[in-house]
């Protein structure tokens, strides 16, 4: 059996690979594991329970499935705090705001609606490093923690959960958003019902898509993988910015008023530059993956900002910036972390605080974004060969040597095994489209030739 945890938590078809069971044995163990820190001690030395927060996104088996993480929490001693639908950045927020020993979220993220997924915020609101998720993991198979009488844990809502998270991200401006026209896509996750009312409560005005959940309509055909809708409305609308988040609004990808997606890759080299420019990017640094594009890392370096590059996966990009104490960092895929507001990517701050880059300096997001030059970026999904190979592989090592010393400094090449599927992504950069898409082909076919299962 492989690994439990992936990227971001435990993940899988609801009531198939993600049980009520597994949820709850999931939940019995990460209380035993979570709950070892000096503060559940002092808790615990002063007659009183630890506590979780709990939350998740509208999709339908997050109501099983939080119930089963709730009782296993619960019969392990935990007091429970239901915050109920909320994004995974407000989860974070909240285990940090009432120093909740830990937190736990129901959600899948940008993946359709069958599926979901458990993942865990230890105390302060950040995400787990693989080892103590090994731990949990591990713990399964042991002996829980099963107090009896008033030992038990009590499971209680958090009522006022959104009004702290909404007035900590309002907080967060220095500069309001009056006279701008926004479109919201809430890809009917948990962003509808906070989303819309930031931006609004900061002045701008509001266009709303993708705001009405039923359980089973989570990021279909809307939100930060189908961006379609929202730049037709952008158009329609005369809005000057749109912006869409993923189901549980970790994310935030945009769209200018003329309809153009701004990536997670520009996104950040406007607040990079903006917060160079006022003195507010801790050591003159952003913290990206090596998914990036090569036009982000030239764009800061001809503006003085260093790069630190890690592997993909915001979790690796957070661990980079509490190691170096920096204050910027992200992904291309929208997932933007600003380290002196949020312990984790937050679409709706990342939302506010890019809008706010266009209030304060009165340029339009085309203009902002154009500190970028994107270099045509081909990703190709090798399927069904053995990605187990592709370490320390000759033959496929001397063929991406051959292509890199053809592109030199005009492109870039990156293979990478998935972590979840027999599959190893071919990605190639380069100056034209037709130069990428040859590259990108002539290296898939070499590894489909040497890793054929």
């Amino acid at each position: 059996m492989g690994r439990l945890f992936g990227t971001d938590g435990v993940r899988g078809l609801a009531n198939g690979d993600l049980t009520a069971d597994l949820a709850l044995g999931l939940a019995q163990a990460a209380a035993l594991v979570l709950t070892q820190g000096r503060h559940a001690d002092e808790l615990r030395a002063a007659g009183k329970r630890p506590r979780a927060v709990l939350a998740r996104d509208p999709r339908v088996s997050g109501e099983f499935i939080g119930a089963a993480v709730a009782a296993g929490l619960a019969s392990s001693g935990i007091d429970v705090l239901d915050a109920g639908v909320i994004p995974t950045p407000a989860a974070a927020f909240l285990v940090s705001d009432i120093r909740a020993d830990f937190g736990v979220m129901i959600s899948a993220s940008h993946n359709a609606a069958p599926d979901n997924g458990i993942k865990f915020f230890s105390f302060g609101g950040v995400k787990l490093p693989d080892e103590v998720e090994d731990r949990i993991e591990a713990a399964m198979a042991g002996d829980k923690l099963a107090p009896t009488g008033g030992g038990v844990g009590r499971i209680r809502r958090f009522a006022d959960a959104e009004d702290r998270y909404v007035l900590h991200l309002l907080g967060t401006l220095d500069t309001r958003l009056d006279g701008l026209h926004v479109v919201i896509d809430c890809a009917h996750g948990a962003a509808a019902g906070i989303s819309p009312q930031v931006f609004a409560d900061a002045g701008a005005t509001v266009t709303v898509i993708g705001s009405d959940p039923d359980g089973l309509n989570i990021n279909d055909g809307v939100g930060s993988t189908h961006l379609e809708l929202l730049q037709r409305t952008v158009v329609e609308t005369g809005a000057d910015l749109g912006i869409a988040h993923d189901g549980d609004a970790d994310r935030c990808l945009a769209v200018d008023a003329r309809g153009q997606v701004v990536d997670g890759d520009k996104i950040m080299a406007v607040l990079a530059v903006a917060e160079h420019g006022r003195g507010l990017l801790v050591d003159d640094t952003l913290v990206v993956t090596v998914m990036s594009n090569l036009g982000l890392k030239r764009a800061m370096a001809e503006r003085g900002i260093r790069i630190i590059e890690t592997g993909v996966g915001d979790r690796y990009v957070l661990e980079a910036l509490a190691e170096h104490g920096l204050s910027l960092g992200g992904e291309q895929s929208g997932h933007i972390i600003f380290s002196r507001h949020a312990t984790t990517g937050d679409g709706i701050l990342t939302g506010i605080q890019l809008a706010a880059e266009m209030a304060r300096t009165g340029k339009s997001l085309a203009e902002l974004a154009s500190v970028m030059t994107v270099f045509p970026q081909v990703l190709i999904n090798v399927r069904g060969v053995d990605r187990t190979g592709l370490a320390g592989h000759a033959g496929i090592a001397a063929a991406v040597a051959e292509v890199e010393a053809e592109l030199g400094d005009t492109g870039r090449v990156l293979l990478r095994a998935s972590g979840t599927e027999q599959m190893v992504r071919v990605m190639v950069e380069a100056a034209t489209e037709e130069t990428a898409q040859a590259m990108a082909e002539r290296l898939a076919e070499v590894v489909r030739e040497q890793l054929a299962a």
